[in-house]
């Protein structure tokens, strides 16, 4: 019984803190593209890899982007997949943008940043 109590408690603060953000006219993401977001950068995070061994690659030289590249990459494609999966599970919630940004193909030249 304790526990139905305090996750009612819990959905309701949510909601009313969810209300006012939209109701303020911030900034933040509608729900919807936060949504939509998540499941592009949960489908996409694997072009992280060869996005990160090109950039590495350019800036630092061959062996760089196939060593640090290559670490680089798979630590953005974990991280950009576990964070778009994230955005999907939480896209009721206002909040910013997870990923920067927002989509692998935006700006395909920038570093990721989270």
């Amino acid at each position: 019984m304790r526990s139905i109590v305090k996750l009612s408690l819990v959905l309701a603060i949510s909601f009313v803190l969810s209300s006012q953000a939209v109701a303020s006219g911030s900034n933040f993401n509608t729900s919807g593209e936060r949504f939509v977001s998540g499941i592009a950068n949960v489908t996409t995070g694997w072009v992280e890899l060869p996005k990160n061994i090109v950039l590495t690659g350019q800036k630092d030289g061959p062996i760089y982007g196939v060593t640090v590249g290559l670490a680089m990459g798979l630590m953005h494609t974990v991280g950009r997949t576990l964070v778009g999966a994230l955005d999907v599970a939480t896209f009721w919630m206002p909040l910013k943008p997870s990923v920067n940004p927002p989509y692998i193909w935006e700006d395909f030249s920038r570093e990721t940043s989270y």
